[in-house]
Formats: structure tokens, sequence, C-alpha cells
């Protein structure tokens, strides 16, 4: 995309000017980025759901433990308890948000979308998506493409970085591309996937990364959670005409500004938020002191 836009607008006039769906330039962007041909980046976009499912699957049946103890089975937890909150697509959804961000936790396989920290986001609310709606395989790495040309424009004019840019870049924006991703395959227009993007960014404006002992856990498999929720809800609003006011680019812009004007412990360091209260400093000091018992002499 660096070669043919590098904001929504122009993403939008582009496709409006070569009647093509939103992914096309992306594909083009990915052959001329990796070399190749179009089937094989087709393949390789199936390779990639394939792992999504996969971790999604995992995290539902295997042990998901870490040696923190921070990490205990949340996806299997949700997944079979029998009480859901809302529906039992939405605790699907939740649960399997979970599940594959444990597998990342665990040391397990997985897509970074755009993150590892932010990895249960996409398979949470694509492999839901896709059984609710029955699509084929080939609609869902579609609306791949849709996610990773939104990751693209808001890592040139934002951060898809927690170190740089807080949580809200990570889980952030990965939820925008979900909900872009899920008005896409609902046949929604242009204008209502950006608008979904736009929304969804103002919802997780802000956040902070303040992982408890400086490890991908704790609050960041939760926020997988959450994240996809906002997605779901975001992309609801978006294919219903709601308009999120602020335009899509300006969204961005915000993220950015706000991601620059957060203080360093509030950007993976460990140093604030979650990271600092009492209890994230003893589970810190309890998870050092296991490390340098397990060292050799």
């Amino acid at each position: 995309m660096s070669l043919l836009f590098n904001d929504f607008k122009s993403w939008k006039s582009h496709c409006d000017a070569e009647q093509l769906p939103l992914y096309q330039p992306v594909v083009k962007y990915e052959i001329e980025q990796r070399g190749g041909n179009e089937k094989e980046i087709w393949e390789g976009l199936l390779r990639a759901y394939r792992v999504m499912k996969e971790a999604v699957q995992t995290g539902l049946e295997e042990e998901m433990s870490t040696k923190s103890g921070m990490i205990e089975n949340a996806g299997k937890k949700v997944y079979q308890h029998p009480t859901p909150v809302l529906s039992d697509t939405f605790q699907k959804l939740v649960a399997r948000a979970l599940a594959a961000k444990e597998v990342n936790s665990c040391m397990g396989r997985v897509v970074a979308a755009p993150t590892a920290g932010a990895s249960g986001i996409l398979p949470g609310t694509l492999v839901t998506l896709q059984e609710i709606h029955h699509f084929e395989d080939k609609k869902i790495l579609e609306c791949l493409l849709v996610a990773a040309g939104i990751a693209l424009i808001i890592e040139q004019n934002a951060s898809l970085a927690g170190a740089v840019g807080g949580c809200q870049a990570e889980t952030g924006s990965a939820a925008a591309m979900a909900a872009g991703a899920i008005v896409y395959a609902l046949e929604g227009s242009v204008d209502q996937v950006f608008n979904a993007v736009g929304i969804t960014i103002q919802c997780m404006l802000g956040l902070v990364c303040d992982p408890v002992a400086g490890l991908v856990e704790v609050p960041c498999i939760v926020r997988n959670a959450s994240a996809s929720a906002i997605a779901y809800s975001s992309a609801q609003m978006a294919i219903a005409n709601v308009s999120g006011i602020i335009p899509v680019d300006e969204c961005v812009q915000a993220l950015g500004e706000v991601g620059q004007s957060l203080e360093d412990r509030y950007k993976e360091t460990a140093l604030g938020g979650l990271a600092a209260t009492a209890t994230g400093k003893k589970i810190a000091e309890k998870i050092l002191i296991k490390d340098i018992d397990i060292l050799p002499d």
C-alpha cells in the first residue's frame, strides 16, 4: 500500500476509481513486497488461517498454564461454563479469543495479528463469524487481507506496538482490524467498513500497556477477549449506519497522538498501571526468584 495509498481516504478512492474490492490492492501489495504470485498469496493466507483455528482449538482442548501461575485455562473455563451472560455465541467468542491468546502465552504456535500480544482477537472473531454465517474459507481469507490493509495504514500513521503506543496500539489495532473485516464479510460498504475501524479505535483509545511482571499474560489475555467483544459491537453499529462522527483517518491520527503522549511506564515497561500495583509487584518478585532458583550453579 505504500505505493498506492497511505490513508483510508486514498484506499477508498483507489478502489472506487479502479472498481476493485477492498482486498485486491492488498494482494498487489503482498506480491510487490514478497514476490511470487497471487496463488501463493492465497495459499499463505489459508495456512495462516489454519494456524489461527488450530490455536483456538488447542487453547480449548489442551492444558494452558504457565510457570507464573497467571495463566490457567481461561478459555476452557469460559467455553465450558453452564451460564452464558449474553448468548452462547458471545460466550464462544470470548472463550476462543482467550484460548488462542493463551496458546501464545504458553509458547504455542500463533499468528501475530498484528502482534503476538493481540493474537487471540482475529482468530476469536473470525472463527466465530464463520460459524455464525457459514462463510467459505475464501471469504475469511479476503477478511484477513482487509484486516492487513487496516493494520498497514495504522502502522504508517500511528503504531502497532505496545512499546510505542500502549495497548491501544496492539489490542486496539487488532480489534479495529477485526471490526473492519467483519463488516466487509457481511457485505458492508467501504464507508461502513472504515466506520467500524474508527468506532473501534474510539473505544480503545488510551489503553495502556502494563504487563504484570513484564510477561504477556496479565492483563493481555483478558484484553484480547474484551477487544473481540468491542470489535463485534463496533461492527454491529457500523453496519447499522451508526456514525462514529470522527473520520477514521482522524481517529488513527488521535491514536498516534495519544500513543506519543503516554508516559514510558505505560508502554510495555511493566513500571506502571497493573504492573505497579502491590499484587503486581509481588508476582514479579516471586517470578524473578523462581527464575533465579532454576539457574544452574
